[in-house]
């Protein structure tokens, strides 16, 4: 069957079979935030279970100053989780546990409600019979982590009274037999400061990091090549090279990894990098597989063929929607017939001169969930046709076909013009503040280097419309490569130095967070480079600094649960950015899929002014068996912000347990929204926020937030595993006049569940036949 842009194709979920059924173990939220759950930086309560005969016992909770209401969440032996609203005695809560036998293990942690924001406890355990056993909190840093001119006197404070601290600062994790701290720590040079807490009778706290860059000018970096070799995943190509050479190696690419049955979660990574000059070639894009040119413009490298991305396996029966990760950047092409990019998330395309159309679907015209465009110029008809959404930013279009449920333009000519929601198009003039992404490009004498294109406000059109993109250069002697076989150490040690870090296609480990505290640091990746945090550590972590720039990463969770994947800025950061954001551009997020990954969050933005310019951060909702289930690859949140000033272009999140956005900074702006609610709830009583309505929004505005504005926001359900579950609404926000939505929608494919209302209670529920709920402005 063909679709026409008039008829919009209903979506095939992207699921799998094998959900695992509901058991009990909930992963919490380990970062601070207005409106959404956190875990309380300190302690602010006293809790307790005290055993009342032989089959009860009461737990309390005595919060230091009032709550509006307390849940407590708890296990027997490991079994049946309860979550219940615990009874308020005179300012302490209680919830008596009853049919206990001696011996019996009860695992309890609390999620409670202070002065607007709500927070989850750590776990304790209690035996009957026993006791309980108290965690200590985690030490604190006075002053943070971050760059100073001069030497820093640091102290170490915890709010657990008896406690003492243990602390290391050689990178290495304290233990009990560590340094004990007894007064101020001199910090002199750069370096990091490691710290817990412990006190008989308790469990130890979680290790506290934080990372001292000082002296007035940042470390130089160890002169590296400015021609390294990129190892044997990177395939570099010259235009002395004989068609059919090139020709052979991308197919011998494309044919490993091609098929979405068993090259979607391999470990298989590649990039094709193509000198300047023009190439008579087909390049068929598999995942994992980033195409880019080595020009300084897109117009130095020309493909008289096509760079196509299609529904190439008979197994896809036409279905686009897993096209996951693969990218194509910085080169015109010259396709006969039209070039073919028909994607789903994480597949961006950027830098790009189209002569010719450019066609997002499929050639069967089956279902496509993309996408993401930026900085490209299409001389013909872009013609989206069954895609479901799209965002186009700082384009130049000749014309638009087609749209399904949302289709966002900031800053592109040839845009339609805004008639959401039919057609279902919503366009913003220009981007309030874009920057393009860093590349690799070679120079006229061979060498390579990473350009920085400038900040732009208020940005229309390509970046290289009328010439070279404004931007400094910076040579690749300033870049530690990394490749098989680095570590974290030698990461850390390589950032320590001073050096920006240039990941090459692979997967990389980590048993220690990679700590990015100088300013200015270009983390560039090509061919999908994975970042995997074993043992529960955080991958990366970001300080509270101008212009770090992060593009082309993937973030695969480890199987021990980590807080988060990536930081940008401490808790509480509260410096201008505004002339030199942070940048977090082409990261990816997967919870699940290859592995039984858990995170409570992905990605936490604590720094003002920080721009997230196309992200997908994506529970697994399908994978490799025993991947993917509730309480398998468990994830709380995919995006918090708390950073004031932050924008958000492009941002698909998907599949997270709780609030799936929570935004708590003030005067944030999001351009195109995309989500899906998780498909595996496997009741109503597992999934109730805080509130006490049915489901968590997939994005929340925090409750103290007075300034927000988003365009072009859609939500989704498919509760295959209970179709019976029901969201109470999609967008939740507060009442406030600069709190402004404009183009929203739900959908309920397949008419597996509903969503009631699309934002607070305005939007009607969501309709059979997989139409959309629309609700053009609010409020």
């Amino acid at each position: 069957m063909m679709w026409s842009p008039e008829k919009p194709s209903s979506r095939r979920p992207r699921w799998r079979s094998g959900l695992l059924a509901f058991a009990a173990s909930v992963v919490l939220l380990a970062v601070a935030g207005l409106g959404g759950t956190a875990t309380a930086a300190a302690p602010d309560f006293n809790q307790s279970v005290t055993q009342l005969n032989a089959t009860q016992a009461k737990i309390s909770f005595t919060p230091t100053t009032p709550a509006v209401y307390v849940d407590v969440h708890y296990l027997v032996n490991s079994a049946n989780q309860q979550n219940v609203r615990m009874t308020n005695s005179s300012g302490t809560w209680v919830q008596t546990v009853s049919s206990l036998t001696t011996g019996s293990a009860l695992e309890y942690w609390f999620t409670y409600e202070k002065s607007g924001p709500q927070y989850d406890s750590p776990h304790y355990t209690y035996t009957q019979g026993g006791g309980t056993t108290p965690s200590v909190a985690a030490p604190t840093f006075a002053p943070p982590g971050g760059t100073y001119s001069s030497t820093q006197s640091v102290t170490l404070s915890d709010s657990t009274a008896g406690s003492s601290i243990r602390y290391t600062v050689d990178g290495s994790t304290p233990t009990a037999s560590s340094t004990l701290y007894t007064g101020p720590i001199s910090v002199s040079s750069t370096r990091t400061v490691n710290a817990i807490a412990l006190k008989s009778g308790s469990t130890n706290s979680t290790v506290a990091s934080a990372s001292y860059t000082i002296g007035t000018a940042p470390a130089a970096c160890p002169s590296q090549s400015d021609t390294p070799n990129l190892g044997p995943n990177v395939h570099v190509f010259d235009p002395s090279m004989s068609s059919a050479t090139i020709q052979s190696q991308l197919d011998a690419d494309f044919n490993a990894q091609k098929d979405t049955q068993t090259a979607q979660f391999s470990e298989r990574r590649v990039a094709q990098l193509f000198k300047p000059g023009t190439y008579n070639v087909e390049d068929n894009v598999g995942f994992y597989t980033s195409v880019a040119g080595l020009g300084q413009n897109p117009d130095d490298v020309t493909i008289n063929g096509h760079v196509t991305v299609d529904a190439f396996n008979a197994s896809d029966a036409g279905n686009a929607t897993q096209n996951f990760w693969r990218s194509a950047e910085n080169m015109a092409v010259n396709a006969t017939g039209g070039d073919r990019w028909a994607v789903a998330q994480a597949a961006p395309f950027r830098r790009m001169d189209i002569r010719g159309d450019l066609q997002l679907y499929p050639a069967s015209f089956g279902f496509a969930s993309g996408g993401y465009i930026a900085d490209t110029k299409v001389s013909g008809q872009t013609a989206s046709i069954s895609q479901q959404q799209w965002y186009t930013r700082d384009s130049s279009l000749a014309s638009w076909a087609g749209g399904v449920w949302n289709m966002v333009f900031s800053g592109t000519s040839g845009a339609p013009a805004t008639t959401f929601p039919n057609p279902p198009e919503t366009t913003l003039a220009t981007t309030p503040v874009s920057r393009d992404v860093p590349y690799l490009y070679i120079d006229n004498t061979g060498k390579y280097r990473v350009f920085e294109p400038s900040l732009r406000t208020n940005a229309s059109g390509p970046s290289w419309a009328n010439g070279s993109t404004p931007g400094t250069s910076a040579p690749m002697s300033q870049f530690y490569v990394v490749k098989a076989g680095d570590t974290a150490s030698t990461i850390n040690s390589a950032l320590a130095s001073g050096c920006n870090l240039f990941f090459t296609p692979g997967v990389y480990h980590l048993n220690q967070t990679l700590n990015v505290t100088k300013a200015n640091t270009v983390i560039l990746g090509i061919g999908y480079p994975t970042l995997v945090p074993d043992n529960g550590v955080n991958a990366v972590q970001v300080a509270d600094v101008d212009g770090v720039r992060l593009k082309g990463l993937l973030f695969d969770a480890g199987t021990t649960n980590s807080a988060a994947l990536l930081t940008v800025g401490e808790s509480g950061s509260s410096a201008s950015h505004a002339a030199n954001p942070t940048t977090i551009q082409d990261v990816f997020f997967r919870i699940g899929g290859e592995n039984a990954g858990k995170a409570t969050a992905s990605l936490i933005v604590n720094s003002n002014d920080a721009i997230i310019d196309h992200i997908w951060a994506w529970r697994a909702d399908h994978g490799n068996a025993g991947s993917v289930g509730w309480t398998t690859n468990t994830a709380d949140n995919g995006v918090i912000v708390n950073g004031n000033n932050v924008e958000a272009t492009g941002l698909f999140v998907e599949h997270y347990q709780k609030y799936e956005v929570t935004w708590n900074g003030q005067n944030g702006k999001t351009i195109f929204f995309q989500n899906e609610m998780p498909y595996d709830v496997p009741n109503q009583a597992s999934w109730m926020s805080p509130a006490g309505v049915n489901g968590y929004a997939a994005y929340k505005v925090g409750a103290n937030v007075t300034s927000h504005e988003a365009w072009g926001l859609g939500s989704y359900n498919f509760f295959n595993v209970n179709p019976a579950v029901n969201a109470y609404h999609a967008f939740e926000v507060p009442n406030a006049a600069s709190v402004k939505f404009h183009s929203l929608l739900t959908v309920s494919l397949n008419y597996q569940g509903t969503i009631t209302h699309v934002i607070n209670d305005t939007g009607a529920v969501t309709p059979t036949g997989t139409t959309p709920s629309n609700v053009v402005s609010y409020p």
